[in-house]
């Protein structure tokens, strides 16, 4: 597979205006996120990256006293040949503030270390098929 499947979200001042973009709450912004993604598992690995990283800017900017007025986190990746092993996730960010950019440099750098997802799959997580469905 030669496909690249990419996400895009954003909150505050980088909110997308596509009407196309789903728009979901947010506890740490008050227009919420807006998410540019396709439905796939592919895209779905990729914007929980994004979604991750999004939300601990926000956690870490109010832990640092950084102000944050808008980010938005591309992710995208591929896949190998058969589909079965992902070829990685990149990520990038963009991010609006009147901080200083070095406080703001030093905000995306804590969140790399910190992010869970990311950490997670940087990590690898065996993932099992249950036997029967979960009672909801």
């Amino acid at each position: 597979m030669s496909d690249t499947f990419e996400v895009v979200a954003a909150a505050g001042s980088l909110r997308s205006s596509d009407p196309a973009a789903t728009r979901l709450p947010h506890r740490w912004t008050d227009g919420g996120v807006t998410v540019s993604t396709a439905f796939t598992g592919a895209h779905l690995l990729h914007l929980s990256v994004a979604a991750c990283v999004l939300n601990d800017l926000y956690r870490e900017a109010t832990a640092a006293g950084v102000e944050l007025e808008g980010v938005r986190v591309t992710a995208d990746g591929g896949f190998d040949a058969d589909g079965g092993a992902s070829t990685g996730i990149r990520y990038a960010v963009e991010v609006e503030s009147p901080a200083d950019p070095a406080a703001v440099d030093r905000l995306v750098a804590r969140v790399d270390e910190v992010a869970e997802i990311p950490r997670a799959v940087r990590a690898g997580a065996p993932v099992h098929r249950r036997s029967e469905p979960p009672h909801l």
